[in-house]
């Protein structure tokens, strides 16, 4: 019995490489994500969170829900700055073993800076943390969305 899964089919075919024209073009039509860009975009979701926050419910929401905010917007900084400072560096085996190894230690900081909230937060507001943990995690979703389109 033979399989027939489309990968499979694909694996026949014998097109020819891209030009430099073409991938240039390539490029141009559906450009990358700067992680730059989307810790911004995370910044600036974080503070709309509690500022909507400190509007609903006062301050210490606020500090909540900033906390949640930066829950998700520091591991990314750190994870961004580093893949920018040396992994470009590594060799393409290395790259993927530090990548794996940034992911790892960004989730190890998120699960830490979770479990100091409470003692960081005297009056932390679980509700509004989690809120500018979860909006600010969607921030992902929206800068795919808006991959490719310039500022004007």
């Amino acid at each position: 019995m033979q399989a027939t899964d489309s990968w499979q089919e694909d694996a026949d075919d014998t097109r020819p490489p891209l030009s430099r024209e073409q991938a240039r073009a390539l490029l141009a039509a559906k450009p990358g994500v700067s992680p730059g860009r989307v810790v911004a975009l995370q910044a600036l979701v974080a503070l709309l969170v509690a500022a909507v926050a400190w509007a609903l419910a006062g301050r210490a929401s606020a500090l909540s829900a900033l906390w949640g905010g930066a829950v998700v917007m520091l591991p990314a900084a750190l994870f961004a700055g580093g893949m920018r400072r040396w992994l470009v560096r590594l060799p393409p085996a290395y790259a993927l073993f530090g990548f794996a190894f940034g992911e790892l230690l960004k989730i190890a900081l998120t699960v830490v800076l979770l479990l100091l909230a409470p003692r960081l937060l005297p009056a932390l507001h679980w509700p509004a943390l989690l809120a500018g943990l979860v909006v600010t995690l969607q921030v992902y979703w929206i800068a795919l969305l808006l991959r490719g389109r310039r500022a004007a």
